[in-house]
């Protein structure tokens, strides 16, 4: 069996003892990997002075991580500039915050450049390589300028915008063009997949042919939608173990029988946080009857902290927050828990499941595990309620979870009472409908079926699929 090599802007190395807090999407490519053999290549997170190409091997649990450092000037232009001011805002839809600077886009190509020339010796012929997101794009086309000729895929694990969007890039095409030196091309949602094919034929006059193929000047690939999940069976045990029992209680003990609303989302434009605050505070004008009897924790760790736009999210969410308790809360009463620090899993498992209704309302969003998440951690005799953005990837899965637009305060108050209200047998027909999907296509379903596609195994793909239908 050939090996498998991953590449990623970031490497999470494997943790094998207790308390390892991997995500869904390092879990099952580490399973991948142990199955497979193989590498997994990445960015250390660290800073050099003078990049050297040198490679810092680790291994653990069967898995071997390479990582490499940087310099300030890579990690400042292409991670800080290219990838998170530009690309990241564009592709979600931000145009009004997104940064063209010539040196962003020259910091992007000399990293990846980097990439290529640093990985390319530790390929060994037979290879399968799997390139991930929006900071690698140009990988493929770099190593095939290298002489690269394995099988060759990449996964976005964020929206693919409208082509009147991604027409405002330099450069735009030949970023797409470079897309066609991989063989396969996921995405998370047919949307997502459709906006690609519209800007191929459109802008670049490709052709659509069958099987999910994509021709453009005599190159054609396989352009897929293959929604992530989570590592379900794993995540329904976190929620029954000890750690998160003890969440639970915590939650329990510090409500005095209030309702928990809770939100968990990265520091980030795109989750919609200011929307669904002012969304709740609407709620809290509704309904007057109702306060002192709910309250909302939003956990929101922040995230890239050297970006500008990162700041003054932070400081609009510390006085929204702060104007609204102040207003709302009483003696013994604050409507909004605001805690900026990430949790472990487990505590997080605890948590999902003390709350009576998961919001997850992000204005953009790629795919959105955390709605995943809730629903797995949910008591089955008593589960809470989801209410999802209808702009969140996960909407076209998780179909039976109370659907909202982010944009309306009236929709986001409208949808927090029904989910109060909700009779318990309809929050278990809800939650069923639910969790049969997170338990069918989970992280390791979304893995094989992307792996498949690129060993151009079509029966195993079939299988897949077919697995999704029923």
């Amino acid at each position: 069996m050939s090996r498998l090599i991953v590449i990623s802007n970031r490497v999470q190395p494997p943790k094998t003892g207790p308390g390892g807090n991997q995500g869904g999407l390092a879990v099952a490519l580490l399973a991948a990997l142990r199955e497979q053999g193989g590498i997994w290549f990445g960015w250390s997170g660290e800073t050099t002075e003078e990049f050297s190409g040198h490679i810092n091997f680790q291994q653990g649990g069967g898995v071997t991580t390479a990582t490499i450092d940087l310099e300030p000037q890579d990690v400042d232009e292409y991670y800080n500039g290219y990838a998170n001011r530009t690309l990241w805002p564009l592709f979600h839809y931000r145009i009004d915050l997104t940064e063209f600077e010539r040196d962003f886009g020259s910091g992007y190509r000399r990293v990846n450049q980097r990439f290529a020339d640093t990985v390319r010796p530790l390929i060994e012929d037979d290879d399968l390589v799997w390139v991930h997101d929006y900071h690698l794009m140009p990988l493929g086309q770099e190593l095939r300028d290298r002489g690269f000729r394995n099988r060759l895929g990449f996964f976005l694990h964020i929206p693919w915008p409208p082509a009147r969007l991604l027409l405002s890039l330099p450069s735009h095409r030949k970023l797409v063009e470079t897309l066609f030196a991989y063989d396969v091309v996921g995405f998370h949602t047919e949307d997502w997949l459709d906006s690609f094919r519209d800007y191929v034929t459109k802008q670049l006059g490709g052709t659509l042919g069958p099987n999910d193929t994509v021709t453009y000047e005599g190159r054609t690939i396989r352009a897929i939608a293959a929604p992530i999940g989570i590592e379900t069976k794993e995540f329904e045990e976190a929620a029954a173990g000890n750690d998160a029992r003890f969440a639970r209680e915590r939650m329990y003990m510090s409500s005095t029988g209030r309702s928990l609303i809770v939100g968990v989302d990265r520091l980030d434009y795109s989750k919609g946080l200011t929307e669904r605050f002012l969304g709740y505070e609407r709620f809290l004008q509704q309904n007057p009857e109702r306060n002192g009897l709910v309250y909302m924790l939003q956990i929101a760790p922040p995230s890239r902290e050297k970006v500008n736009t990162y700041q003054e999210i932070r400081a609009n969410l510390d006085a929204l927050s702060g104007r609204i308790n102040g207003e709302y809360a009483d003696i013994d009463w604050v409507p909004i828990r605001y805690v900026n620090k990430g949790f472990p899993r487990q505590t997080l498992a605890g948590i999902y499941r003390a709350a009576r209704i998961g919001l997850v309302t992000p204005l953009r969003d790629g795919m959105n595990l955390v709605a995943k998440e809730y629903v797995a951690a949910q008591d089955p005799s008593d589960p809470g309620v989801l209410i999802l953005s209808s702009f969140a990837g996960a909407a076209a899965q998780l179909k039976e979870a109370v659907l909202v637009n982010p944009y309306s305060a009236e929709e986001l108050s409208d949808a927090i009472v029904k989910a109060l209200e909700m009779p318990r047998a309809e929050r278990i027909r809800r939650w069923e409908a639910l969790i049969d999907n997170v338990r069918r296509e989970d992280v390791f379903w979304w893995c094989d079926l992307f792996l498949a596609a690129l060993r151009g195994d079509a029966g195993a793909e079939a299988a897949a699929r077919e697995e999704e239908r029923a």
